[in-house]
């Protein structure tokens, strides 16, 4: 069935190309409004508007390119001899007009390598029949059946003769299959030519006896006597081989007025079935299976007929006669012009581009494109899909059909989430959500059963879990980012520090890898005979319960309580937000599907290794340099601690508090740097030889342990800032960051040791997952508030603000630390925030419930006075905003 292109009938590119980027940027900003007006993040609107605005570009640009995509196809199999090929399109732009001719050239090709293929065969028949006879004449002499008498030589000459004759009209001949054919008009005796013709068709092997008579005998015609013989002489053949042994074949010349006269030839023969009396005169026809010709004689004998005016045919059997009848009218006289004729093809066959494509030799292989009837379409492979050409080698796709189970589960997974998330906080319901996703996802992957698979779906678990488990939003949000990490590592396979990140690249990009085979899906779903049914059941459906339960809802109280608990909020923006959560979930679950189905080739892709270097001195130099740097820094890290604070000023100005915080993030960098320098290290050091290798493991690990001192300082950096200023969840966050960077570090000198590292980037990944993971189990927000308010009891200095700023799942610390006095002017704002309404089971969440439960029974009332004591610039008025500004 073919389809309608969207913007079939604008008839320039150009023009095509301006609504193209008009109707997408519309689009993109219909939706950006949208979305902005209803109030949804933009982290929701982004990805959900850039869908639909490469959906509204994929819809219209359908069928602008595929034309040409057919000809790069077509091409390639036009260099490899099939000239079959034709591009349909429809457009009137600049594409189908190129499409348009290339069939014409296409058509012209096909044209001409039939006519070269007629030729040979043309030839290669002609050639037979005087090759016979003389085979014969010679086999007759060498056995001593024949005298070399100068009759039986004069035959001989004869036949050769007539081979140069067929060899010096070669060049007619690819003239006569391009439909025009000169005439050599001279007279001819009619007896003389059949006499002749009869000599030449005895000098073969069939046993049969000819019988000529010409009325009157001295008849003579202006005819081209060559293609008289050649009639005369494919006729007489074909007679040969349908009659029996000893038949009678006999030739009958009749002159039937001044202007024309006939030739009929009679055999002994089975004779032609009257409903293939039309269709032996055809290239390569035959009246039945037995002759075992070509079926080409015929056709050449009725062509010499429509050279010369005449024509020819098969007569009826009379009854209870034998033999084939066949009878060709010639004029006498015919006229000294060239005639424009052409050998007889078979019917003419329609493709799909209408077109006209000449028969092929049966000795050929048959050609690739099926010939149909009229109003039939051939199935001819299409071109490759855009995305093919894209992603190329890096990403192929073969042998996957269409995959309605993965759509049903990603739109049932999308209508899931728009149905549980909006206007709910953080909790259960987005656990639920994400686990959905998660076994949608690994369902079709392959490697599921290893051990790499199972550690990564076990700690991806353990980070979902964070959705329920904690109330702040910033740990459950990244703990899911990192769980897809883990899932996209799984199913690609990744091992290297290239590939892990390209997973993740690659999920974003399955969406768009995976069009064709969604385009696939959807062509083979919508030919479901349930499917429509359905779909117009559920609407119908969905119109009587919107209909009739609104009417039922506003009539009743009673009724309407019901429904407000049943159904969910669908006012307007409720409503956008739902349908960006359904379009959003169910993307990320399809492109995740796809990408677990047919993940790309990157599972062990990395930077390439290079040459290594030929001096040991050109790798060893600069990483001494690197190893000086980080002993002299040791050295002056040694100095501050050892000379005090006095010498500290004297030397820098700074305090130790400043002087502590101000290297740390420079000590994080020069500690991820390091891993760097390992890396192309040994990828550029020799490691030939034992000394080569010793040399490496020895720099290396000298480096890798300067190090960890490096990291140990930075850690007590922290520690010591941390005592002077107290905690931070972000602290807190960078000191187990460092600590997850050591620890690859000692990774890395164990990789040394063994000069083997293939394992490194995995154990890194699960690594640092683990360390967020028990990030997250250890409250860091608790664990802060604990110990500000164990730094407030000894110091009496509190920051209530950003105590006040901490998240839920400190409220249980903050009330165990401090009185109801003190903790009233803290954690009121979160309690009353918290209890806007009720949790409902979907909403449950381990923070909040702690929260609740520790703040039960407890007074929490605000007292103004104190609270304007309580820390030094807080000032409780019962809003966030108020408080804090």
């Amino acid at each position: 069935m073919n389809t309608v292109e969207p913007l079939e009938g604008v008839g320039s590119i150009k023009a095509k190309l301006g609504l193209l980027v008009g109707a997408s940027c519309v689009v993109a900003a219909l939706f950006a409004t949208i979305g902005d007006r209803a109030g949804i993040p933009l982290w929701l609107t982004l990805p959900v508007t850039v869908a639909a605005a490469l959906a509204v570009v994929q819809w219209l640009a359908r069928g602008m390119t595929a034309p040409l995509r057919e000809m790069t196809s077509a091409a390639s199999r036009m260099a490899a001899g099939d000239y079959a090929q034709r591009v349909s399109t429809a457009s009137t732009d600049e594409v189908g007009q190129l499409a348009r001719a290339f069939n014409a050239m296409s058509s012209d090709l096909a044209s001409a390598d039939s006519q070269r293929r007629q030729l040979i065969a043309t030839v290669s028949h002609e050639l037979r029949t005087p090759l016979t006879a003389q085979r014969a004449l010679l086999e007759n002499l060498v056995d001593g059946v024949v005298q070399p008498d100068d009759a039986a030589l004069r035959g001989a000459l004869t036949q050769s003769e007539r081979l140069s004759d067929l060899v010096g009209d070669l060049l007619d001949l690819s003239r006569i299959d391009a439909g025009v054919a000169p005439l050599r008009l001279e007279e001819v005796g009619v007896v003389a030519l059949l006499r002749g013709a009869v000599a030449e068709a005895e000098l073969g092997s069939r046993t049969v006896r000819h019988v000529c008579r010409v009325v009157p005998e001295d008849l003579t015609v202006t005819a081209d006597p060559a293609r008289l013989a050649q009639l005369v002489a494919n006729l007489l053949d074909n007679a040969a081989r349908h009659s029996p042994p000893y038949g009678e074949i006999r030739l009958t010349a009749t002159a039937l007025d001044d202007d024309s006269w006939s030739l009929e030839v009679v055999d002994d023969g089975p004779g032609i079935p009257a409903d293939k009396a039309a269709s032996v005169f055809s290239r390569y026809g035959t009246g039945d299976d037995s002759g075992g010709g070509t079926g080409l004689g015929l056709a050449i004998a009725a062509w010499v007929c429509e050279l010369h005016g005449g024509s020819v045919s098969v007569l009826p059997t009379p009854p209870g006669g034998r033999g084939a009848r066949l009878r060709a009218v010639l004029p006498r006289h015919t006229r000294s012009r060239v005639r424009e004729a052409s050998l007889p093809t078979a019917p003419p066959t329609s493709e799909v581009t209408m077109t006209t494509t000449p028969a092929q030799p049966p000795a050929q292989p048959a050609q690739p494109a099926a010939v149909a009837g009229p109003g039939t379409t051939v199935a001819r492979p299409g071109p490759p899909p855009f995305t093919d050409q894209l992603f190329g080698k890096f990403w192929p796709e073969s042998g996957l059909g269409p995959q309605p189970a993965l759509l049903i589960g990603a739109l049932l997974i999308g209508l899931l989430a728009s149905i549980l998330l909006p206007d709910r906080r953080i909790g259960l319901a987005a656990g639920l959500v994400t686990f959905a996703a998660a076994a949608l996802i690994l369902w079709p992957s392959q490697s599921s059963g290893s051990p790499w698979s199972i550690a990564c779906v076990a700690v991806g678990v353990g980070l979902t879990a964070m959705t329920f488990v904690r109330a702040t939003e910033w740990i459950a949000v990244l703990a899911v980012l990192i769980a897809a990490l883990l899932l996209a590592a799984t199913v690609t396979r990744a091992r290297s520090f290239v590939s892990i990140p390209l997973s993740a690249m690659s999920w974003v990009l399955a969406g768009l890898r995976g069009l064709p085979l969604l385009g696939r899906t959807l062509t083979a779903t919508s030919r479901t005979p349930l499917l429509w049914p359905v779909l117009r059941t559920v609407a119908i459906a969905a119109v009587g319960l919107v209909l009739f339960g609104g009417l039922f809802a506003s009539g009743d109280a009673i009724f309407g309580s019901w429904a407000q608990s049943l159904i969910p909020d669908l006012r307007w923006d409720s409503i956008i937000a739902r349908i960006f959560v359904f379009v959003f979930v169910a993307g990320i679950a399809l492109a995740g599907a796809y990408l677990s189905l047919n993940p790309p080739r990157i599972a062990d892709l990395d930077v390439p290794r290079g040459a290594p270097v030929r001096h040991r001195w050109e790798w060893l130099v600069p990483l001494g340099v690197v190893i000086a740097l980080f002993a002299m820094f040791l050295v002056a890290q040694a100095a501050a601690m050892w000379g005090g604070h006095e010498y500290l000023r004297e030397t820098t100005g700074l305090t130790y508090a400043e002087y502590v915080h101000q290297g740390f993030g420079q000590l994080t960098t020069a500690t991820f740097l390091t891993l760097v320098v390992v890396g192309i290290a040994t990828r550029k050091a020799a490691q030939e030889t034992a000394s080569d290798r010793m040399a490496l493991r020895v720099s290396l690990l000298a480096l890798c342990t300067l190090t960890l001192a490096v990291v140990a300082s930075a850690l007590y950096r922290m520690s010591l800032y941390q005592e002077a200023y107290g905690y931070t969840v972000l602290r807190v966050f960078v000191d187990g960051f460092e600590l997850w960077l050591g620890l690859i570090v000692v990774f890395m000198m164990v990789a040394v040791v063994r000069l083997k590292g293939t394992w490194v980037p995995r154990a890194a990944l699960l690594s640092g997952a683990l360390f967020f993971l028990g990030f997250g189990l250890m409250n860091p927000d608790a664990w802060v508030a604990t110990r500000n308010i164990e730094r407030f009891a000894a110091t009496g200095e509190l920051d209530t603000y950003y105590l006040a700023g901490l998240g839920v799942d400190a409220t249980p610390a903050i009330l165990e630390g401090l009185d109801d006095k003190q903790a009233a002017c803290v954690v009121t704002w979160h309690m009353e925030k918290s209890d806007d309404r009720d949790d409902d089971l979907l909403e449950w969440n381990l923070g909040r419930a702690r929260a609740f439960d520790a703040a039960e029974g407890r007074d929490l009332t605000v007292d103004p006075t104190f609270c304007r004591t309580f820390g030094e610039g807080f000032v409780p008025t019962g809003t966030r905003s108020e408080v804090f500004d």
